[in-house]
């Protein structure tokens, strides 16, 4: 809570930057693993909250921000992986590794547009730490297990529930889909 609290929260998605709590290996063709952590680095320049949108009762202000911002071209944010070396803990998601370890820029992910809930349903996907792909596997860190199985039990809770429309509502576009 002290490395959070001593940050100053973003204005809004677009130029929040997300970091990975745990620790995943990376395995090669010759399978050796080298531990890291990643995060979605913002390409926009941070912003800080206002005190106007600390105090905003409207709860969706930053989904219908980030619409707009859309609505001005794509937003992006650069995948960055930290390099663990000898004596990180991989275990231990709430200890910070030190700030000199190697970043490598490995791709971008962009936003170009949103769509609503509706055509995808996207509420029915189950977010899972664990199910990953080839070359990425779990470190030893226990939390990575029990938030599987939080979230699985989650989504059969959720999958039983009436599907309501979403709060967010994307603007209908003239632009093709």
């Amino acid at each position: 809570m002290q490395v959070i609290k001593s940050n100053p929260s973003p204005s809004g998605f677009a130029n929040a930057s997300y970091n990975s709590l745990h620790a995943f290996r990376f395995v090669n063709a010759a399978s050796v693993a080298t531990p890291v952590r990643w995060s979605m680095v913002a390409t926009e320049p941070f912003a800080p909250a206002t005190p106007e949108q600390a105090k905003n009762p409207d709860k969706n202000y930053l989904f219908d921000d980030m619409l707009a911002r859309l609505a001005q071209g794509p937003l992006q944010w650069r995948l960055i992986v930290t390099v663990a070396q000898p004596g990180d803990p991989t275990d231990d998601p709430t200890t910070p590794w030190p700030g000199d370890r190697e970043r490598v820029d490995v791709g971008t992910l962009t936003i170009n547009h949103a769509e609503s809930e509706a055509p995808g349903n996207c509420r029915d996907i189950n977010f899972d730490p664990l199910v990953l792909p080839w070359g990425i596997e779990p470190s030893k860190d226990p939390l990575l297990s029990a938030r599987s199985a939080a979230y699985s039990e989650s989504f059969r809770r959720r999958a039983g529930e009436k599907k309501t429309p979403s709060a967010v509502q994307v603007p209908v576009s003239d632009k093709g889909s």
